[in-house]
């Protein structure tokens, strides 16, 4: 089928890089120049694990191009995947402005009647409104637009891997038409027939994808549900951390039994830092906001988000207590990414790790495997090394934020070595206390003191 995507950010480049690679005819069109002119000329402006290789395969074999002419765009598929942004409003309350933009644009440029596939992450009731809008701004073409909720699940970091071979599809619709175009486009996918780029160019044994088809608004309240779920959960095993420091307990016993059982399982029961990202922040408060509109007071959900925002305060009591006095101390800031295996800073726990430090009059010397130009223009104060030795270079302290493997894996003899002082605060639990300090090293983590 020949596809419009709309929006070339981490979820509109990875869903068009991937549906090209399953065999599709893709045209992408996103309102940032620099993007798209990076795109033409063969780059990839964000870091997504394999999707640079998926773009080159998709580019050779003529699948996929890129526009700054919207109108091109939207004339050219037979079906559009909108995947602009929502970001929080103040209040918590998804701001659909974007969204709105595309509706006016589609309805306007479009020449035939197209299937609108909402991606982004809206909240429930926003696909029957988008309906309206098509309806309202093409009332003098006299077009009929299909809407149909498809809300992505991709994890930065494994997006290409988790769009090419997810647990599920969820697709909401409103007719039997929609729900069998929507299985075409993802025919490649469920009947595993495309060459995978994840796996050396062949699909992996194993269970069949489910393709589920709901209305819209379940669709579309799938998506936050599953989402603020798993924030409840992350918040849960760091309420359990605080406990455990204070009776003298290790958290990671505690969450890996619960783990054992199925009914729990052992994802997201991770203590640290907290989440962070463009997903779970903004879907958690927009939920919360979408069921005060409707009377529904969403009280626990409310609790896991205060949560959350306190443990960059619990991190900087520990850091506090450790150095007493943080002004003017040589500080390594391992991570800067919300998460490893991505370049994104938006809500990264780690960058408000460096605002503090800043604010409190330290010297950062900070590292990233991806992350650092994003981070400099937003903190030029602090120094920014590749090599993670580098930014350890004299440190009097090193504070973990992001989990990426090459921190993992540090000789922290090494390290030592070239430490002020042997003082690790770690955010993300990645070591092991007992052997820290026996590498002679101050050690502090969450829920393991």
């Amino acid at each position: 089928m020949r596809l419009s995507v709309v929006g070339c950010g981490y979820v509109g480049l990875v869903t068009g890089a991937c549906l090209a690679e399953a065999g599709h005819e893709v045209i992408c069109t996103d309102i940032d120049e620099q993007r798209i002119a990076h795109l033409q000329a063969g780059g990839v402006p964000i870091y997504e694990h394999h999707l640079d290789k998926i773009l080159e395969s998709a580019r050779s074999a003529g699948k996929i191009s890129y526009t700054l002419n919207a109108g091109e765009a939207i004339r050219g598929g037979d079906a559009i995947f909108i995947c602009v942004g929502t970001p929080p409003k103040e209040n918590g309350e998804a701001d659909l402005t974007a969204i709105d933009h595309v509706a006016r644009q589609i309805a306007t440029e479009a020449r035939t009647a197209k299937l609108v596939i909402e991606k982004s992450t809206v909240p429930a009731r926003t696909g029957l409104e988008l309906r309206r809008a098509l309806t309202a701004y093409s009332r003098n073409s006299g077009l009929a637009f299909r809407v149909v909720s498809n809300p992505e699940f991709l994890r930065e970091g494994t997006a290409v891997s988790d769009f090419l071979h997810p647990d599920r599809i969820v697709v909401g619709v409103e007719d039997e038409a929609s729900a069998r175009d929507m299985r075409e486009i993802y025919r490649p996918i469920l009947e595993r027939s495309f060459r995978c780029p994840v796996h050396n160019g062949t699909c992996p044994p194993g269970n069949a994808v489910s393709l589920l088809i709901t209305t819209i608004n379940s669709a579309e309240l799938i998506k936050h549900a599953s989402n603020s779920f798993l924030a409840l959960k992350i918040s849960y095993a760091n309420v359990i951390a605080d406990l455990c420091e204070k009776i003298g307990a290790d958290v990671e016993e505690v969450t890996h039994a619960m783990g054992l059982d199925p009914r729990i399982g052992e994802q997201f029961l991770r203590a640290g830092l907290g989440f962070g990202g463009f997903c779970f922040p903004k879907d958690l408060q927009a939920f919360v906001h979408l069921a005060g509109t409707v009377g529904v007071d969403f009280d626990i959900l409310k609790a896991a988000e205060r949560v959350n925002k306190q443990r960059i305060e619990r991190f900087f009591e520990k850091v506090r207590r450790a150095l007493w006095v943080v002004k003017d101390k040589r500080v390594a800031v391992l991570g800067l990414a919300f998460k490893a295996n991505t370049d994104d800073i938006r809500f990264s726990p780690a960058l408000e790790v460096v605002k503090e430090l800043l604010r409190q009059g330290a010297q950062v010397q900070a590292t990233d495997p991806e992350a650092i130009s994003r981070a400099q223009a937003l903190f030029p104060a602090a120094s920014y090394h590749e090599d993670p030795y580098d930014a350890l270079r004299d440190a009097e302290a090193a504070l973990v934020c992001t989990e990426w493997d090459i921190f993992r894996n540090l000789d922290w003899e090494r390290a030592g070595q070239l430490m002020a002082r042997r003082l690790v605060v770690d955010g993300r639990n990645l070591y092991s206390p007992s052997r820290m300090r026996a590498l002679g090293f101050e050690y502090h983590s969450f829920g393991r003191e």
